[in-house]
C-alpha cells in the first residue's frame, strides 16, 4: 500500500505536467532554442540575458549591452534604494496646527507619499486622505475665525509640490485662498500650536510592497526621492539619477549606460541595458536585506501586475515567476526570476522597438510568456518513498 506521501507527490506531478521536467530547455540547449524564439516578430529584435542565479553565469544574452527603455522595470531601482537608504518599519506624518500668531496655520509634513486625492480610496487602503486634512483645516478656519476665511497665512515643510497644488485647488473651490509659504521644518515645529488634523503612513515596507506589486508611478518617484534625500543627494530627479548609479557602482556593475529621468519608468528617455538589470537582480537576490523587494515582485499567474499573465499562454510557468513588468507604447519589459526544477533563473527582457498599440503589446508579452515557459518548471522531488510492506 503506498503512503500519503507518494499520493501527495504524484498529486502534485499531475498539477504540473503542462510542462513537465523532461520538455524544460537545460542550460546548454537554451541558447539555441532562445535565439528562435526571440526572433519573433512581435518582439522585433529584444534585449535579454539569463542568468544562472546559483553561480552568477550568462547562459544566454542577445544586444545585452544595448541601452534600452526599461518602462516600469525601472522601479526596481526605486524599490532597492528605498531599501537601502529607508528606515522600514518607519511611518511618515502630517500634522495640521494652529500657528501661534493670529490667522496662521501650521502644516508639518514629512514627505508621505501615500496622501490620497480620494477619501474613499484612501479609507479602503489605509492612506492619508487630502480631503479629509482639508477639510477639517477649513473648519477649523471657519471656527477660529468666525466664519471668515480671509487673511490666512499657512507656513508648510516638507509636502511635496503636488500635494501644495491639491491642497489649494481644494480650498480653493470652497472659497479659501490662503498664502502658502514654504518654511524649514524647524519653523514649522516652533510656530506650531493647537493640534486641529494629522494622519500617517503605513510603514514604509508595506508601501513599497504595494509600489511593487501594482506598479504606482507615483510612490515609486516619492520614495525614490526620499531615498536620495536619505543618501545625501538633492531631493529631486537628479538626486534619483545619482541614488541609482551609486547602487550599481556599489556592486561593480557599469553603470556608464545608465539614463535615469525618473523613478518610476514613465520617461521614455531612461535607458538601461539588460546586463546591467540583470547582474543587479542577481546581486539583490544574494543579499539577505533585499528580500522584501524579492517578496514583493509579482508572481505569474497568481499577483499584481502578473495575476493574469502566463494563464494561457504558458500555463506550465504559472507560480514560478516572480518579476517586475513594464509597458509604454512600443514597449513590452519583464525581469525578474523563474524556477527551473533544481535552479533558480535571473532573466531580463526589454523589447522597446515594438509596433505600437494594445494588440502588440499583448502580442509581446505573449511572446516573453512563452520564452519563459520553456525554462520554468518545479522543483519535484525525484526521489519517492513508499510505506513499508506489512508483514
Amino acid at each position: 500500500m503506498r503512503s500519503r506521501k507518494f499520493i501527495f507527490v504524484l498529486a502534485l506531478a499531475t498539477v504540473f505536467t503542462a510542462a513537465p521536467a523532461s520538455a524544460v530547455l537545460s542550460p546548454a540547449s537554451i541558447p539555441a532554442a532562445f535565439e528562435e524564439l526571440l526572433s519573433q516578430p512581435s518582439l522585433s529584435n529584444p534585449a535579454m540575458v539569463l542568468i544562472d542565479g546559483s553561480s552568477g553565469e550568462v547562459i544566454f544574452e542577445k544586444n545585452a549591452y544595448s541601452q534600452r527603455k526599461p518602462a516600469s522595470v525601472m522601479k526596481i531601482f526605486a524599490g532597492a534604494v528605498a531599501i537601502k537608504h529607508l528606515d522600514m518599519q518607519s511611518r511618515l506624518t502630517t500634522k495640521i496646527s494652529h500657528g501661534i500668531n493670529e490667522k496662521t496655520l501650521v502644516i508639518q509634513g514629512s514627505y508621505d507619499p501615500w496622501i490620497s486625492l480620494s477619501h474613499s480610496v484612501a479609507k479602503k487602503m489605509d492612506r492619508a486622505s487630502l480631503p479629509y486634512l482639508a477639510f477639517n483645516t477649513l473648519s477649523a478656519v471657519k471656527k477660529s475665525n468666525k466664519g471668515s476665511l480671509k487673511g490666512i497665512t499657512i507656513l508648510y515643510s516638507e509636502l511635496y509640490s503636488q500635494d501644495v497644488s491639491n491642497l489649494k485647488a481644494f480650498w480653493a473651490k470652497r472659497g479659501f485662498k490662503p498664502v502658502m509659504k514654504a518654511v524649514s521644518s524647524d519653523e514649522t515645529l516652533l510656530n506650531a500650536n493647537e493640534f486641529i488634523v494629522g494622519d500617517e503612513s503605513p510603514e514604509i515596507f508595506k508601501m513599497l510592497d504595494y509600489t511593487i506589486m501594482w506598479s504606482e508611478n507615483n510612490l515609486s518617484e516619492r520614495l525614490a526621492r526620499l531615498s536620495a534625500r536619505a543618501a545625501g543627494n538633492s531631493f529631486s530627479a537628479k538626486g534619483v539619477a545619482q541614488v541609482f548609479e551609486a547602487l550599481l557602482v556599489e556592486y561593480g556593475i557599469d553603470s556608464s549606460k545608465l539614463v535615469a529621468k525618473d523613478a518610476s519608468g514613465l520617461s521614455k528617455e531612461n535607458r538601461i541595458t539588460a546586463s546591467m538589470m540583470g547582474q543587479l537582480l542577481y546581486q539583490l537576490r544574494k543579499d539577505p536585506k533585499y528580500s522584501l523587494l524579492y517578496d514583493s515582485l509579482p508572481v505569474g499567474g497568481v499577483s499584481g501586475t502578473l495575476q493574469s499573465r502566463f494563464l494561457t499562454t504558458a500555463p506550465g510557468a504559472v507560480g514560478l515567476v516572480r518579476a517586475k513588468t513594464g509597458t509604454l507604447n512600443g514597449t513590452v519589459t519583464l525581469a525578474g526570476y523563474v524556477e527551473s526544477t533544481d535552479r533558480e533563473y535571473v532573466f531580463v527582457t526589454l523589447a522597446d522597438d515594438i509596433s505600437r498599440g494594445a494588440k502588440s503589446s499583448a502580442k509581446a508579452r505573449a511572446a516573453i510568456d512563452r520564452l519563459l515557459g520553456r525554462i520554468a518548471a518545479p522543483n519535484i522531488p525525484a526521489v519517492i518513498s513508499e510505506a513499508p510492506t506489512t508483514p
